[in-house]
């Protein structure tokens, strides 16, 4: 809490004192009050306490602690792509993963005045999501750990050439004047979250489309990734997204991100995951939740 500017600690301090009181109802977040991952908690779960943390590992660990019984992740945008290290995050934290949340992200330039601005100060993602906009009025970008707390920032800072890029509910938690608003360059910017819990929760059969989510590393072998994923194919199971990392530092073996629609148990996703596992050093699942949007 300390990380953030003051005017962020005081609304971090009641909500966690809020969370603390009943923990099987908090739900864990990266970010200050008025972060998108806020959001998401508050429409995954409306009922739920919302508890900020500094970090995706403070979220993580949150729950791991028993200070929440949830945490909610982004893992990508579909303007942006992969957030940064969570394929390394997901599987170090030991959680499962036991629903995913969509969020449509509308980004607003917050500021105290109407400019003009030098540089908007805001998270990578939010800034990557908003380039053109930033290029077309010549505002340079500044990398700060979360949107809200970017806001927070802002609100204390004395420069009246600095704005912030964050949500329309953090410029109204910290004061801030909505100088623009849909400033993200595409219309269909949407951010998938997972849900993260200590227990798996596997989805009842029959209870609609189901997700499977697993990280793998092939054999060190030609055409071994094709071999691989030959059993997805011939037991017409759909892979829905499939990402390579390096972890460690090594180019020698790439590790693998794969969704797939089924899950264990079902016989057409146990005779593929058996084709993996016998051309892949190992395997490991993350979860299996229910489908929030379908993949076409």
């Amino acid at each position: 809490m300390a990380s953030y500017p003051k005017i962020a600690q005081s609304l971090i301090a009641t909500m966690a004192a809020r969370a603390a009181d009943a923990s099987d109802r908090a739900i864990a977040f990266q970010g200050a009050p008025g972060a998108f991952s806020h959001i998401a908690a508050q429409a995954f779960a409306p009922d739920a306490l919302p508890l900020p943390c500094f970090s995706f590992e403070d979220a993580m660990d949150a729950v791991k602690d028993g200070r929440a019984a949830r945490a909610i992740i982004p893992i990508e945008n579909s303007q942006h792509g992969r957030v940064a290290d969570i394929h390394f995050l997901l599987p170090e934290s030991g959680l499962n993963i036991v629903a995913e949340y969509f969020l449509p992200v509308h980004h607003c330039l917050l500021a105290k005045s109407s400019g003009p601005f030098a540089s908007a100060i805001s998270h990578p993602q939010a800034l990557g999501q908003c380039r053109q906009y930033l290029r077309g009025n010549h505002i340079a970008p500044i990398n700060y750990a979360d949107t809200s707390g970017a806001a927070a920032f802002v609100a204390e800072s004395d420069d009246a050439g600095l704005c912030a890029i964050a949500s329309r509910l953090a410029g109204e938690l910290f004061g801030l004047d909505i100088v623009a608003e849909g400033i993200e360059d595409a219309d269909h910017n949407m951010t998938r979250f997972v849900v993260l819990a200590e227990s798996a929760d596997d989805p009842l059969p029959g209870n609609g489309p189901v997700m499977t989510s697993m990280i793998f590393e092939v054999n060190s072998i030609p055409a071994a990734l094709f071999m691989a994923l030959s059993g997805f194919a011939t037991n017409g199971i759909n892979m829905t997204k499939l990402e390579s990392y390096i972890r460690g530092g090594s180019f020698a073996a790439a590790e693998f991100y794969a969704d797939i629609e089924g899950m264990p148990g079902d016989p057409p996703v146990d005779r593929a995951l058996k084709v993996l596992a016998y051309h892949s050093k190992w395997v490991r699942i993350l979860g299996s939740y229910p489908q929030a949007l379908q993949r076409v």
